[in-house]
């Protein structure tokens, strides 16, 4: 059923996210929700008072990534110029940008709560920076006394790039089951997914794949990640090693998968299907 339905006139949408949760909250859903769209504006929606309550424009290119810190008080975009801004909604105003994956498109954004003086540096979160040419940037944050403090810089090898070919995302997410790691799949040497450790400043693990992946999530609920791929393949693999489960059943390659915050359920999607799986 269709709840509520927001237009903005001759501007894509390209990435959005739900504002997280208050901590200790339960049983209510977020009702805001954060669009970036091709003009270099993000929208604030509200689905219980379906309209928009703000509209701030940090990028002069498309957004291609956009998430919330963890509180839900800062917005953090990325665009197809590699510059990364950091917004407040309560004031509408940009405090951050950084420039650090210039030149290339953020294609993931990702942020987890961490312990104040973890890593050996301050800040009670964590987050990352993902962008096409297979460069990983890690943050540690603490928005409240403006710090803002490179952890980590990963930079991972490939081939030249062949002639003519579209290649697979970088992508890469905080892993829920194992702390102080990250997951990192793209255009590589090996069709594979790598664990890297963020206290032993490398990679700890690596999963072969059938191919370059497309998607990524991992499992907030239990030990398994979800991969898409271009030959209409949906996989869920089980960590750090167990037989993997293959879905079909996609008209083209799974562009998109998330994990539901219970990680009962995944949600895949590709060309012009969305499917909903009961795990």
């Amino acid at each position: 059923e269709l709840v509520v339905q927001f237009q903005v006139l001759n501007q894509s949408c390209q990435c959005l996210a739900w504002k997280p949760r208050p901590v200790g909250v339960w049983g209510t859903e977020s009702q805001q929700v954060v669009a970036g769209y091709s003009d270099g504006t993000i929208r604030v929606f509200s689905i219980s008072r379906t309209e928009m309550e703000l509209k701030m424009h940090p990028h002069s290119t498309a957004l291609t990534a956009i998430t919330y810190s963890t509180d839900g008080e800062m917005i953090l975009s990325g665009g197809k110029d590699g510059l990364v801004a950091v917004s407040s909604p309560r004031t509408g105003m940009t405090i951050h940008v950084l420039a650090d994956h210039k030149g290339s498109p953020i294609t993931a954004l990702q942020c987890t709560r961490k312990q104040y003086h973890d890593f050996g540096v301050e800040g009670s979160e964590l987050w990352l920076a993902t962008s096409l040419d297979r460069r990983v940037s890690v943050w540690a944050s603490d928005w409240l006394k403006d710090k803002c403090e490179l952890l980590d810089w990963l930079s991972f090898p490939a081939p030249a790039d062949p002639e003519g070919l579209e290649l697979p995302p970088s992508l890469a997410a905080f892993c829920p089951w194992e702390h102080g790691a990250l997951v990192y799949v793209g255009f590589g040497m090996q069709e594979e997914a790598l664990f890297y450790s963020l206290r032993k400043k490398q990679v700890v693990r690596k999963v072969a794949l059938p191919a370059f992946a497309t998607a990524l999530s991992l499992s907030p609920a239990a030990p398994f990640m979800a991969l898409g791929f271009g030959e209409r393949l949906l996989r869920l693999q089980p960590c750090p090693a167990g037989a993997p489960q293959d879905y079909a059943g996609h008209d083209d390659s799974v562009q998109l998968c998330r994990f539901s915050p219970s990680g009962r359920r995944l949600l895949s999607a590709s060309h012009s299907a969305l499917l909903v799986w009961e795990l």
